[in-house]
């Protein structure tokens, strides 16, 4: 086991109240695996991975669980420690690669910092590494660009050097945040495969952030749907697709656009994700659900295991069986 998040909880504390960002999430990354974290936005996802980057700034606090990277808990390491694993042992794609790089230095500069601080290589060498490294997620002419600013660039050679930026180190562990967002179609794809490639090449273990269910569906193993800072479905890709079992993975998969079904309306979930500070009584997804029934509106349903996936319903039973009420 590479990765074992148990049971974390991050709040953000505001004038009008706590928001459990994060709450009680479980889930594991094993070696060479890609897992994602799918849902709205607003669900909960990209505070998960800050969490396990240990990035999470005021008014935020991881205030629960366990982060347990290679044996050890990431919760209970130093500052200094930290530093020493992000960029190194984990490093993380953020979701727009335009406000990650700094502006006023070069790729080069950017590039090896990272490799002078990680690897202790000379200047020179990292010159040469990070010219490399640019060749390496196939940018042309990497000897010229590497000298270049991020302005100079498209949006999608810029995530391309964010992907190297984040392999530089050879890291067992690539968190990506929303990696194809801002690109159009074409690059999207070449983006997703230059990242399985670059897996399947080093080893690496992905954790994919997203709420395109298309992206999940080409890159991914697993999958945990998330909603109000809870996971409501854990399974394998192709379980889920096959048959999803929250009423909520149900509506996802249905809101996926269909090339042969010109004639239907896109599908929408009914209502909106509700308000972090007035969720629910009972289920967070009970004013969305059209299989609601009395008791998800006053009881707050957990995890019951369904075969080898996991659903957070009542319609289903502690014995993972469809429920009869």
């Amino acid at each position: 086991m590479l990765l074992d998040v148990k049971n974390l909880k991050t709040q953000f504390k505001t004038k009008n109240g706590v928001v459990n960002a994060v709450n009680g999430v479980s889930f594991s990354v094993e070696e060479g695996e890609v897992v994602a974290i799918v849902g709205e936005s607003g669900s909960g996802k990209s505070v998960t991975s800050l969490s396990i980057m240990r990035l999470i700034d005021r008014p935020g606090e991881i205030t629960g669980g366990e982060i347990i990277f290679e044996g050890e808990d990431l919760l209970k390491k130093s500052k200094k420690e930290m530093q020493n694993i992000r960029g190194n042992k984990i490093s993380m794609i953020f979701q727009e690669p335009m406000t990650s790089l700094n502006p006023v230095y070069t790729i080069e500069k950017q590039l090896c910092e990272t490799l002078i601080r990680h690897k202790n290589l000379s200047k020179k060498d990292a010159a040469q590494e990070a010219v490399k490294l640019l060749e390496l997620v196939g940018i042309p002419s990497p000897e010229k660009r590497v000298k270049e600013y991020p302005h100079q660039m498209s949006g999608g050679m810029r995530q391309r050097i964010m992907i190297a930026m984040a392999l530089a180190c050879s890291p067992k562990l690539l968190i990506a945040d929303e990696p194809t967002t801002a690109l159009d179609v074409t690059i999207q794809a070449q983006i997703l495969d230059l990242m399985l490639n670059l897996k399947d090449k080093f080893g690496t273990s992905i954790l994919l952030i997203t709420h395109d269910l298309g992206v999940v569906a080409e890159t991914a193993d697993k999958v945990v749907v998330m909603y109000c800072g809870e996971a409501v479905e854990k399974s394998s890709v192709n379980e889920l697709f096959a048959k999803p079992l929250h009423p909520y993975t149900e509506g996802l998969l249905m809101s996926i656009p269909k090339i042969d079904d010109e004639k239907n309306r896109l599908f929408m979930i009914d209502g909106v994700v509700p308000n972090p500070l007035d969720l629910p009584e009972g289920c967070a997804f009970s004013t969305r659900c059209v299989k609601c029934f009395d008791r998800c509106r006053k009881e707050k349903p957990q995890l019951v295991k369904v075969g080898d996936r996991e659903v957070r319903c009542f319609l289903y039973n502690e014995e993972g069986e469809i429920s009869n009420e």
